[in-house]
């Protein structure tokens, strides 16, 4: 053998082993990228949660309720409880808000006397209708979506709240 036909040898041996640790490499990497992407793709059908009868709120009052996330660890317990802010509009109309300051998601509170939400910790201030009045938040109060089926008020609720502006 010449010294040409080793290197030809050696050099083919590295660029196989290369080759290969490379394929290797791609066929472990592929579960991995597709449970960091699955999420993004996944269709989540809607989660409504019954949050009280239609006749136990009065016509332009805001109560607060309270209703199991989307979809909770079994682990979660009491965490897995979140609440929202809802209003009676009329007879067979009602609007729901999230509890979380659009700023930074501090739960705000409902202040019957000036008919605002308040944000204690940065000083967020929204209107009865969840509006952007005052201070830091880029924008209103989330909502939920609504409905009223059976005689019950039942609220959207997703798995990660998702903010529209």
């Amino acid at each position: 053998m010449t010294d040409d036909s080793m290197m030809d040898r050696r050099s083919f041996i590295v660029k196989l082993g290369l080759s290969l640790s490379g394929l290797l490499g791609l066929v472990l990497a592929i579960p991995v990228v597709g449970a960091l992407l699955a999420p993004m793709f996944r269709k989540v059908p809607p989660t409504w949660r019954t949050v009280g009868q239609v006749d136990q709120f009065e016509i332009g009052k805001t109560v607060l309720v309270r209703f199991r996330n989307a979809e909770p660890m079994p682990w979660s317990g009491q965490v897995s409880e979140t609440a929202s802010w809802v209003r009676r509009v009329s007879n067979d109309s009602f609007v729901a808000f999230s509890v979380n300051c659009a700023h930074l998601g501090c739960p705000v509170r409902w202040i019957e006397g000036s008919q605002l939400f308040l944000c204690p910790c940065h000083g967020g201030v929204y209107n009865k209708d969840g509006s952007y009045a005052a201070g830091p938040p880029p924008h209103g109060l989330k909502k939920y979506p609504v409905r009223i089926r059976d005689g019950n008020i039942e609220i959207e609720a997703s798995a990660i709240p998702i903010t529209k502006i």
